[in-house]
C-alpha cells in the first residue's frame, strides 16, 4: 500500500527560504516585521512545498475551535437541504460545521453530548425535541440555536417558521379552490405538529366552521402517511394537509396504489418543500419554509453570541410561502371525497 504524503510544516518551509522559523510563522500570519525580500522567499517556499496552515492547532492555541455542532435526523430530506445552507453560511463567516446525526439507534441527548465532546462553541439543533428546562440547561453551557420550533428557554436562540401560519396558507388555497371537506394528518407529539395542528384548526373554524375541523393520527414518515390514508374518518374529505412531505408522499403512495386520482378525486398538501417534492414525477404542492434564509439566520444568531456583539434573546419568525404544483385541484364534480381503502 503507498504511502500517504507528508503534510510540509512550517519548519520545513523556514528551512526552504533560509530563514527562521519565527520569521516564516509572521509571514504566514500576514504580520509586520520581516522584509519584503523574506516575506517572498517564504510565500514562495510554502507555494513550492504545497504548505498549508494547520488550523486546528492554531485555533487552540487560541482557545477557540471555530466548530458550530449541528444536530439533524439522517431521514429528514428537509434537514439535509438545512444543513448545506448551514455549511455555506459557515463557511462565509470562517467558521466550520460538525454535524452529528439522529438515527433509530442514536438519541438526541448522545447526539448533543458529541457535539460538546468535540468542543464545538455553538449548537445549532434543527427540530429538537428536548425539553425548554434541557434546552435553557445547553444554554447556559453554549451558545445555542434552535431552528424550527418555538420555544422560549433562557439563553436559547430561536430560528423558525411561522408553521401555523403556513398550514394556514395550505387550508385557504385548498378552501379557495372549492373543498369544503379538508383533513389534518397529524405529525409525531411534539411542539412542531401542535403548533401545525393549531395552525390547520385555527384556519379551517375560520374558513369553514367549527364543525369542518378533522385531524387524522398521522406521523413523520412515509410509512405514517400511508396509514393515514385509509384510517377512518368522521367524514369524507376531499383534500388532506399532511404534517411534512414525508407523510404527504405516504399518502400518495398509498392514493396512486389503490388507484385514486390525485388530484382528481382527493388533493394533497405537504409541508416543507424538500428536494423530492419538486420532482416532475411527484409535483407536490407543499409550504416552503426558505432553508436559506433559516440556515443564514440561525449561522448569524450563533456568531453574533460567540463574538459577544450580542446578548439578548433573538426569535427570528420568517414567513413561509406555498408552492402551487399539480397535487391539488378542484374537489370531484360528485362532491363526496374519495373511495376509502378499509
Amino acid at each position: 500500500m503507498p504511502s500517504l504524503p507528508v503534510r510540509p510544516r512550517l519548519e520545513d518551509v523556514a528551512a526552504r527560504a533560509g530563514v527562521s522559523t519565527a520569521s516564516a510563522s509572521l509571514v504566514l500570519r500576514g504580520k509586520p516585521g520581516p522584509s519584503q525580500q523574506t516575506r517572498e522567499s517564504v510565500l514562495a517556499a510554502a507555494d513550492e512545498l504545497g504548505y498549508r496552515p494547520d488550523r486546528t492547532a492554531s485555533l487552540l492555541a487560541r482557545r477557540r475551535t471555530q466548530l458550530l455542532g449541528v444536530t439533524m435526523d439522517v431521514s429528514s430530506p428537509f434537514h439535509a437541504e438545512l444543513l448545506e445552507e448551514i455549511h455555506l453560511a459557515a463557511d462565509a463567516r470562517g467558521y466550520d460545521v460538525v454535524v452529528s446525526p439522529l438515527t433509530r439507534a442514536r438519541t438526541e441527548n448522545h447526539a448533543v453530548e458529541s457535539l460538546l465532546d468535540f468542543r464545538c462553541e455553538a449548537l445549532l439543533l434543527l427540530g429538537p425535541a428536548m425539553a425548554e428546562a434541557e434546552l435553557a440547561g445547553l444554554g447556559a453551557q453554549r451558545a445555542v440555536v434552535v431552528i424550527g420550533r418555538r420555544l422560549t428557554a433562557p439563553g436559547v436562540d430561536v430560528v423558525r417558521a411561522a408553521d401555523d401560519v403556513g398550514v394556514g396558507l395550505a387550508v385557504e388555497h385548498l378552501v379557495g379552490l372549492g373543498h369544503r371537506a379538508v383533513a389534518f394528518v397529524d405529525g409525531p407529539r411534539g411542539p412542531i405538529a401542535t403548533l401545525r395542528r393549531q395552525g390547520y384548526r385555527h384556519a379551517v373554524r375560520r374558513l369553514l366552521g367549527p364543525d369542518a375541523v378533522e385531524v387524522v393520527a398521522g406521523g413523520a414518515t412515509e410509512e405514517d402517511g400511508a396509514r393515514a390514508a385509509s384510517a377512518p374518518t368522521s367524514g369524507s374529505p376531499t383534500a388532506f394537509v399532511a404534517f411534512n412531505d414525508r407523510c404527504a408522499l405516504g399518502l400518495l403512495d398509498r392514493f396512486r396504489r389503490d388507484g385514486i386520482g390525485v388530484p382528481d378525486q382527493v388533493s394533497v398538501v405537504g409541508y416543507d418543500d424538500s428536494p423530492l417534492a419538486r420532482l416532475g414525477t411527484v409535483e407536490l404542492t407543499t409550504v416552503s419554509q426558505s432553508p436559506q434564509a433559516m440556515a443564514e439566520a440561525a449561522v448569524a444568531a450563533a456568531v453574533e453570541r460567540l463574538e459577544g456583539s450580542r446578548t439578548e434573546h433573538v426569535d427570528v419568525v420568517l414567513e413561509p410561502h406555498l408552492v402551487v404544483r399539480g397535487t391539488t385541484g378542484p374537489p370531484h364534480p360528485a362532491g363526496s371525497g374519495y373511495p376509502r381503502v378499509q
